[in-house]
């Protein structure tokens, strides 16, 4: 799938995906929320106003209010792609934030995923 596309695709569709994933391993809303308003600054309100719109995946993180300095701390792969080689810097951030998923998904604490020190 090319960029645009997954660019074009609305914020609901996705965090419904990456909401799924999470719970069906045990983890839970107020935790995958947790890593996204970490990530890109929003806050709850915020998150569930985004949610509510008909928002674009791009256009989210495009908007994002404060993406995390310290997203550029997460290194590895997802789907066999190094998330800090990604080119395009939108398509990055949202690797960042299906890593941070991914991670939250295998069972490693909160803490942990937001790159506490």
């Amino acid at each position: 799938m090319d960029n645009e596309k997954v660019f074009c695709m609305r914020l609901a569709k996705i965090y419904d995906l990456l909401l799924n994933k999470a719970v069906r391993k045990g983890r839970t809303q107020e935790e995958v929320n947790t890593v996204i308003c970490w990530l890109t600054g929003y806050t709850e309100t915020g998150l569930n106003e985004q949610l509510a719109s008909s928002v674009s995946y791009g256009d989210f993180f495009r908007d994002a209010p404060r993406l995390n300095p310290d997203r550029t701390r997460i290194k590895g792969s997802v789907c066999g792609v190094r998330v800090e080689e990604v080119a395009d810097p939108l398509m990055r951030e949202m690797r960042y934030l299906d890593k941070l998923i991914d991670e939250l998904a295998k069972g490693k604490p909160l803490d942990k995923v937001l790159r506490k020190q």
